[in-house]
């Protein structure tokens, strides 16, 4: 095994524990949210999580290839959810570092891969604050006012998500760290496409929560408008909150809160911690199958192989 292999299957043994290990620490805090729970609602929601990373994984994808750098759908899934699992490892540049490390293998220049990477934050919050904007504040009301600070970040954003300024940003920070600026500047269709995808994310984020929140007693259209709502407004939180890893705790509270109309108190923090518990599951099983899916696709011979 080279030396470049045995960092990785280090890292990756390193991300995996730490992943576990954030399953594993919270399960008492969850035990008896899941035993509220069926099996197909625990089920459906883990296809829904499933179904929100792919959507992540392909608004990152079509930034990349908007900035030069086409990937295949098995390749980019691996580079995307392996290098993703670095957020559970202390440390904010884990998830950037592995995925310019594995995309350099695949042909893409390490700054294009930070670029790409950095440029899904913004457009999460862009589109996530969008859909708390649409479906807070007449569904939960006074419970979520205490937010009510965070939409006026919603026009910069917007504002910082044009191609001219992002292009500008980006020009000046690799002259900052003396790099070449990239080759190609990223496209209004290519900023569309991302946030279409990321819309899409939102949705089956909703689903995910509303799932847990109908088996904990809140089926029904007002619950699920809430669930989408309340997770974007948990995850934008816990970004702007950078102190906190992963957002840990600070998405909880909101989720509590955003909830708050549909569920009792303690229903409201089971589905916090249930809706986190089931992310990590999501990211782990995501993980695994993009490395198998790759390495399957790495023993088809060139000639077969198809986008």
């Amino acid at each position: 095994m080279t030396r470049k292999k045995l960092v990785r299957f280090a890292f990756l043994l390193v991300a995996l524990g730490f992943g576990a290990w954030a399953i594993a620490g919270r399960w008492t805090e969850v035990a008896d949210g899941f035993t509220r729970l069926s099996w197909p609602l625990l089920a459906g929601s883990l296809v829904a999580v499933l179904a929100a990373l792919t959507a992540g994984m392909m608004m990152w994808r079509a930034l990349l290839a908007d900035l030069g750098s086409p990937l295949r759908f098995t390749d980019a899934a691996k580079v995307f959810f392996v290098g993703q699992l670095g957020k559970y490892i202390p440390g904010s540049l884990w998830p950037v570092l592995a995925q310019m490390e594995m995309g350099k293998d695949l042909g893409v220049p390490r700054p294009r891969s930070a670029a790409a990477f950095f440029l899904t934050y913004p457009i999460y919050l862009v589109s996530g604050l969008a859909v708390a904007l649409v479906t807070l504040p007449a569904f939960a009301g006074d419970s979520v006012e205490g937010y009510a600070w965070m939409l006026l970040l919603l026009p910069l954003l917007v504002v910082g998500l044009h191609p001219r300024v992002v292009n500008a940003v980006l020009g000046f920070g690799l002259k900052l760290i003396k790099r070449p600026p990239l080759e190609r500047p990223l496209t209004r269709r290519g900023v569309l496409t991302s946030v279409g995808w990321a819309f899409a994310g939102w949705a089956a984020y909703g689903v995910h929560l509303a799932l847990i929140v109908a088996g904990l007693g809140a089926p029904g259209a007002r619950a699920l408008v809430l669930s989408l709502g309340a997770f974007a407004l948990a995850w934008c939180l816990g970004f702007i909150v950078v102190i906190a890893p992963a957002g840990a705790g600070v998405r909880e509270v909101a989720m509590v809160a955003a909830l708050a109309p549909v569920l009792d108190g303690g229903s409201t923090i089971a589905a916090a911690l249930c809706s986190r518990l089931v992310v990590s599951a999501g990211d782990l099983v995501c993980a695994g199958l993009a490395g198998l899916a790759a390495r399957r696709a790495e023993a088809v011979p060139a000639t077969a192989r198809r986008d």
